[in-house]
C-alpha cells in the first residue's frame, strides 16, 4: 500500500479514522509479522536514498571548458611540431586548472548523507501483540510505535496515546521549545509547527511517553520530503562565474575566428611556410587566450577564503561563494538562535504590588532588578521574593556553568526562571524537600511542585499559562481582577513577549500528592513573569549597516506572527514590518503569493517547503539571495539559495553540509563583514580581469600585426608562454592583497544582470592592447633597422616591453584614484611582487640556461631604457584617461546636485 502521508495530511483524522486508513485491524496487537513483511517488500525500507558522484567523474568534469579545449588543441599542435617546451607549459596550465576545480568540488559535503544518518536506528513496535525492538528501516505504514524520553522518532506518526509527551521539533520547525503532544483531531490546514497530534521522523522525545501509528516512512515522511527538496534544489551558477564564462566563451570564439582569418590571409600571402604560419597562429592564440583567468580567479578566491576563515570566523566550502557574498541584496534568515539568542530571559516581573524590570540577557545569572528606574535589593521586597522562589521551585530544569558558559538542561522557559532566581539570590533554596511534582501537561498547560520547607509548612508552587492560572486565583479570591491580567498578558504578547503566571498554595500536612482538583480549588496569585528570547544586541547595528549597504534582511520563522513581527520591529528590519504566515501564503493565488513573498519582511508559521518557495520567489524576482539557518528544516532553502549560510556552533550537520558558508561564531554580524569582504574580492577579481585581458591581447596583436605586415615573428611560443605564466604567478597576484576602497559598503549591491565590463572598460581594453603591442613592434623594428643588435636581443627587449607595460599598467588599474595619491602605498606587497617579477626577468635576460631555452640575449642600458620608457607611456596615457573620467564624474555630480 502507498504511504497515506504522501496523499493527504493526517492531522484532521480521528484515531479510529487513521487506523482504518492504514488498515490496522487491532491497535493493541499491532500488525502481524507476516503483514509487516509484505508491506516492507511492497513499499521498501524506511530509509532515504542518496547518490554520490564518483571522484573520477568530478575530475573529468573540470576539462569541460571551451578555453581548456582550445589549450588542449594548442598542446597537440605544438607536440606534433616537436616544440616540447611549449607543449609542457600549456599542459601544466591545463592540469593546474583542473586540479584547482577538482579540489573545490570534492570538498563539497554531501548533505543528503547527513540527512540519511538522522533516521533512528531502532524502534519499539507492537507486532502480533508483542512489544519488540526492530530496525527502524523495517518500519512500515500501520506499525504501532512506542515512544519514551530519549528516543528519536523513527517515522512520521499519528499519535494515539500520550502521557505528558513532549517532543523537541526545532530541527523541523525552528521552534526552540519542546512541543506538548495530544491525540485529538486538528483542522486539515494546521501549520506544521502546530500539529500537536503528530510526531515526525528525526525529532526527539524530550519528556513523557506515547504511542503512534506510522503513517509515512522514508521518502514520504517530512524528513524524506526535505531530503528530496535538497536533492532537487537547483544550484545556481554565481553571477561572477556566469560573467566569466561569458567573457571566456566570447573571447575564445573571437580569437579563434580572427586566427582562422589570419591563417587564411598568411597562407595566401605566400610569405610564410605552412609550419611557420601554423606555429605563429598557435602562438597568437595561446598568447591572446586568457588561460590565466581561471587560475588567477581561483587563487584570489582561495586567498579570500583563507583570510575569512582566519579573521571573519567563517568557513567557505566553495570558492565562488566568496564572490557571491559581494552581490547579495537579500538575506533570508531564521530567527531563533540567529537573530535572537535562543535563551529565554525574564525581563519584567508583575506582582499585584509592583512591576519590576530585570536587566541582563541569556542564562548567565548576572543582572539587576529595578523598580521605578532605581536598582533594588530583591530580598527586601517580599512580593518579588515569593514569585522568584515559586518560579524556581515549580521547575524541572537544571542550570550549570560549562566551560565558562551557562547552559540549561530542560525547557528554555524554566531556564529563564532559574536564571532570574540566581540573579536575585546567590544560593539555591536547598532547605525545601520535594514531595511531589505534576509535570507540564498540554491539556492543562501548567506544572506544579509540592515541597516542605524547613519551617515545616507544605507549599504547592505552580506556574503556567495565565488563562489557566488566573481562574484558579479567582476561585480563591472572588474579587480578583482576571480581566486586568488577561489584558496585560495580551498586550505583552503583541509586543513579542511570552507571559507566564505564577502562584502558590499552602496545604495541610496531610496532603502528599498534587491533583488538578486541589489546584482548581484556588491558589494565591503571585504575579506574572514576562519573558523574551532577546534579539542579539549586535544584530540590530548590523542590520542597520546592511540596510545602508542596500541589503534587505527578511526573517523566516516558525513563531507566532505577532511575536515575529514584534521581534522584527526591535531588530529594525523595516519601519513597519509586513508579516505574513505560511498558511496565508498557501491560500493565495500564485501571482499574488509570489509578489508577497518578495515584498514581505517577516514570514511566520513557515514550513520547510515555505522557506524553499520564498527563496525561489526572491531569486525569480532577480535578487541574489542568501539564506541563513541552522536546522534540518532550513536545508532545502540553504541549498537553493545563491549562498547558503549555516551556524557553526548551533547548526545541525545537515544545515552545515547543505550550506556554502559556515559562521563558526554563530553571529549574524559576521555576515556583514563577510559581505564587505565579498565585495572587496569581487572588485579585485574585476581589476585582475581588466588587467589581464589588454596585456594578453597585446601579445596576440604582436603576432597579428606581424602576419598582416608579412614580417618575421618577433616572439616565439616559449617567450609568449613565459610572459603569460610568469605574470600570472607573480604580478597578477598583487590584486590578492589589494585593500577595499573607501565607501565600499555605502554602495548598493551590483546588479546580477549587469556585465562585468562597461563600455569604458572595453574601450580601455582595446587602446591599452594596441598601445603596448604598438610601442613594442615599433621599438623592435627600429632596433633591427639600425643593425646594432641581433634578432634575439630585439625579441628579448620586446618581452621586457610587454612585462614593464604590465607593471606600469598595474599601478593604473589598482585603484580608481590617481596613481599619485595616498592609495599608492596601500598595498606594500605589490612592490615585493614587482621586485620578484623583475628578478625573473633579469634571469630570463642574462642566465645562459634561460637564454638557451627561451632564445633570449643580454640587453644593454639602451634597450632597458626603451622598455622602461614604453611602460611610462602606458601609465601616462591611462592616467590621463582616468583624470578625464574623474572630472566627468565630478561635473555630473554637480549637475545632479543643482
Amino acid at each position: 500500500m502507498e504511504d497515506p502521508g504522501s496523499q493527504r495530511p493526517m492531522t484532521h483524522l480521528t484515531v479510529e479514522e487513521t487506523q482504518a486508513l492504514v488498515q490496522l485491524p487491532d491497535l493493541e496487537d499491532g500488525l502481524s509479522e507476516q503483514e509487516a513483511a509484505r508491506r516492507l517488500a511492497a513499499n521498501g525500507p524506511n530509509a532515504l536514498q542518496s547518490h554520490t558522484t564518483p571522484k573520477w567523474v568530478l575530475f573529468i568534469r573540470q576539462f569541460n571548458n571551451l578555453i581548456i579545449y582550445i589549450l588542449i588543441g594548442a598542446a597537440v599542435m605544438t607536440s606534433l611540431m616537436q616544440h616540447v617546451t611549449d607543449t609542457i607549459i600549456i599542459a601544466l596550465v591545463i592540469i593546474i586548472n583542473a586540479i584547482i576545480g577538482y579540489v573545490q568540488e570534492a570538498n563539497a559535503a554531501d548533505s543528503l548523507e547527513k540527512i540519511k544518518s538522522m533516521l533512528a536506528h531502532n524502534a519499539t513496535v507492537y507486532r502480533d501483540g508483542q512489544r519488540v525492538d526492530v530496525p527502524a528501516a523495517d518500519l512500515v505504514v500501520g506499525d504501532v510505535v512506542f515512544l519514551e524520553a530519549g528516543d528519536n522518532v523513527p517515522a512520521d506518526m499519528r499519535l494515539v496515546d500520550v502521557d505528558n509527551l513532549m517532543i523537541a521539533e526545532a530541527v523541523l520547525t525552528g521552534e526552540s521549545n519542546s512541543i506538548a503532544k495530544q491525540t485529538q483531531a486538528l483542522p486539515a490546514d494546521t501549520p506544521l509547527a502546530e500539529q500537536t497530534n503528530m510526531a515526525y521522523a528525526s525529532t526527539a522525545v524530550a519528556a513523557g511517553s506515547g504511542m503512534g501509528i506510522v503513517v509515512a516512512t522514508g521518502a514520504a515522511s517530512e524528513l524524506g520530503k526535505i531530503s528530496q527538496a535538497v536533492a532537487n534544489a537547483k544550484v545556481r551558477q554565481s553571477p561572477m562565474m556566469k560573467q566569466l564564462d561569458g567573457i571566456g566563451k566570447g573571447l575564445s570564439y573571437a580569437i579563434l575566428g580572427f586566427a582562422v582569418i589570419l591563417f587564411i590571409y598568411g597562407l595566401f600571402s605566400g610569405h610564410y611556410t605552412i609550419g611557420t604560419l601554423a606555429l605563429g597562429i598557435v602562438t597568437m592564440i595561446v598568447g591572446s587566450m586568457p588561460e590565466g583567468l581561471p587560475a588567477t580567479t581561483s587563487v584570489i578566491l582561495a586567498m579570500g577564503v583563507q583570510d575569512m576563515s582566519k579573521n571573519e570566523h567563517t568557513i567557505v566550502k566553495s570558492l565562488p561563494s566568496v564572490e557571491v557574498l559581494g552581490s547579495v541584496d537579500v538575506i533570508a534568515t531564521d530567527k531563533t538562535g540567529t537573530l535572537t539568542q535562543n535563551e529565554m530571559t525574564v525581563t519584567e516581573v508583575v506582582t499585584p504590588q509592583a512591576t519590576y524590570t530585570v536587566s541582563g540577557t541569556g542564562y548567565a545569572p548576572s543582572g539587576d532588578f529595578a523598580l521605578g528606574g532605581q536598582v533594588i535589593a530583591p530580598q527586601k521586597h517580599p512580593d518579588l521574593t515569593a514569585l522568584l522562589r515559586a518560579g524556581y521551585e515549580a521547575n524541572d530544569t537544571t542550570l550549570a556553568e560549562i566551560d565558562g558558559k551557562y547552559e540549561i538542561n530542560g525547557e528554555p522557559t524554566d531556564g529563564a526562571f532559574m536564571t532570574a532566581y540566581h540573579k536575585a539570590f546567590a544560593d539555591d533554596p536547598d532547605d525545601c524537600q520535594e514531595l511531589d511534582m505534576l509535570p507540564f501537561d498540554s491539556n492543562y498547560r501548567y506544572m506544579a511542585k509540592l515541597v516542605q520547607g524547613d519551617d515545616g509548612v507544605r507549599r504547592l508552587y505552580i506556574k503556567g499559562s495565565p488563562d489557566k492560572l488566573l481562574p484558579m486565583a479567582q476561585a480563591q479570591d472572588p474579587n480578583f481582577d482576571v480581566d486586568h491580567y488577561l489584558a496585560l498578558t495580551s498586550a505583552y504578547s503583541k509586543d513579542g513577549r511570552r507571559v507566564i503566571a505564577v502562584g502558590q498554595k499552602v496545604v495541610a500536612d496531610s496532603v502528599a500528592k498534587i491533583t488538578h482538583e486541589l489546584l482548581a480549588g484556588g491558589i494565591e496569585f503571585l504575579g506574572l513573569g514576562v519573558l523574551i528570547d532577546p534579539p542579539r544586541p549586535e544584530v540590530i547595528a548590523s542590520i542597520r549597516e546592511m540596510r545602508r549597504a542596500g541589503v534587505k534582511v527578511k526573517m523566516i520563522t516558525g513563531d507566532h506572527p505577532e511575536t515575529a513581527g514584534a521581534i522584527a520591529k526591535m531588530l529594525g528590519l523595516a519601519e513597519d514590518p509586513v508579516v505574513v504566515t505560511g498558511p496565508e501564503l498557501a491560500k493565495m493565488p500564485e501571482p499574488e503569493r509570489k509578489k508577497l513573498m518578495v515584498s514581505a519582511d517577516v514570514f511566520a508559521r513557515t514550513t520547510p517547503a515555505d522557506k524553499l518557495a520564498i527563496v525561489q520567489a526572491l531569486q525569480e524576482a532577480g535578487n541574489v539571495t542568501a539564506m541563513v539557518g541552522d536546522g534540518v528544516n532550513d536545508a532545502p532553502a540553504l541549498k537553493q539559495a545563491d549562498i547558503g549560510v549555516a551556524m557553526g556552533e548551533s547548526g545541525t550537520d545537515v544545515a552545515k553540509d547543505a550550506a556554502d558558508l559556515i559562521l563558526t561564531d554563530d553571529k549574524f554580524t559576521t555576515m556583514q563583514r563577510a559581505i564587505a569582504e565579498g565585495r572587496r574580492i569581487y572588485a579585485n577579481i574585476k581589476k585582475s580581469i581588466l588587467f589581464l585581458l589588454p596585456t594578453s591581447f597585446a601579445e596576440g596583436l604582436v603576432i597579428a600585426f606581424t602576419v598582416l605586415t608579412q614580417d618575421d615573428m618577433p616572439l616565439n611560443a616559449s617567450q609568449m608562454l613565459w610572459i603569460n605564466m610568469v605574470s600570472a604567478i607573480t604580478i597578477q597576484l598583487a590584486f590578492i592583497f589589494e585593500p577595499a576602497e573607501a565607501g565600499l559598503m555605502l554602495r548598493p549591491p551590483r546588479s546580477n544582470t549587469a556585465g562585468m565590463m562597461n563600455k569604458h572598460d572595453i574601450f580601455q581594453l582595446a587602446y591599452v592592447s594596441v598601445l603596448i603591442s604598438g610601442i613594442g613592434l615599433i621599438a623592435h623594428d627600429w632596433l633591427l633597422r639600425t643593425g646594432s643588435v641581433s634578432p634575439a636581443v630585439a625579441s628579448t627587449m620586446m618581452v621586457n616591453i610587454i612585462i614593464l607595460g604590465k607593471i606600469f599598467y598595474l599601478f593604473n588599474i589598482r585603484t580608481s584614484s590617481l596613481v599619485i595619491s595616498k592609495q599608492f602605498f596601500s598595498n606594500p606587497k605589490a612592490f615585493a611582487i614587482i621586485g620578484l617579477m623583475m628578478v625573473l626577468q633579469l634571469g630570463l635576460t642574462y642566465l645562459p640556461f634561460m637564454q638557451h631555452v627561451m632564445r633570449t640575449a643580454p640587453m644593454t642600458w639602451r634597450e632597458w631604457g626603451i622598455a622602461i620608457g614604453a611602460g611610462v607611456i602606458t601609465l601616462i596615457v591611462t592616467e590621463c584617461d582616468k583624470l578625464i573620467r574623474i572630472g566627468l564624474r565630478k561635473r555630473a555630480g554637480r549637475v545632479r546636485f543643482h
